[in-house]
């Protein structure tokens, strides 16, 4: 790949996001964030799922791993702004995953609200939507996708 497919992934995340009305930069699937990844000098991938899911459903070898709601109890980590500052540059591209793609969607709110100009989520998360049978991991998502995973 080279920098021109870069540049077109970036504007089509961008256009999803004008067309959803987020106010961080854009939205994208996971093959294309794991392309971005690859793509982008200094790019970093934030896994905000607790410690519990990555060590029972997979983690993300290389990702910055920060709690968005830390188990147990269902609040916002006080401390995210604080820590996310001190693990990435604002001046980074970073991409926010989580489970299924809506607490990442909540932190990349809040990190575009706190100076990160150059925020993405990751659409599906880390394993997808639930299936007809209620589970997920077979309807979307990184695992899915077949990108690059280890389990702990």
């Amino acid at each position: 790949m080279n920098m021109g497919t870069l540049a077109a992934l970036l504007d089509l995340a961008h256009r999803r996001a004008v067309e959803l009305d987020l106010p961080y930069q854009g939205t994208l699937t996971p093959t294309e964030a794991w392309q971005v990844w690859q793509l982008a000098p200094g790019a970093k991938l934030v896994d905000i799922r607790t410690r519990a899911e990555q060590h029972f459903v997979g983690r993300i070898p290389g990702t910055v791993d920060l709690e968005w709601k830390p188990w147990p109890g269902d609040k916002i980590n006080a401390h995210f702004v604080t820590q996310l500052r001190q693990a990435v540059d604002p001046e980074v591209l970073v991409m926010f995953i989580c489970r299924a793609g809506h607490r990442s969607d909540e932190a990349a709110r809040l990190a575009a609200c706190s100076g990160y100009n150059n925020c993405y989520n990751i659409l599906e998360g880390f394993e997808g939507a639930l299936d007809a049978n209620n589970q997920r991991g077979h309807v979307g998502g990184w695992k899915f996708a077949n990108l690059p995973w280890e389990q702990e």
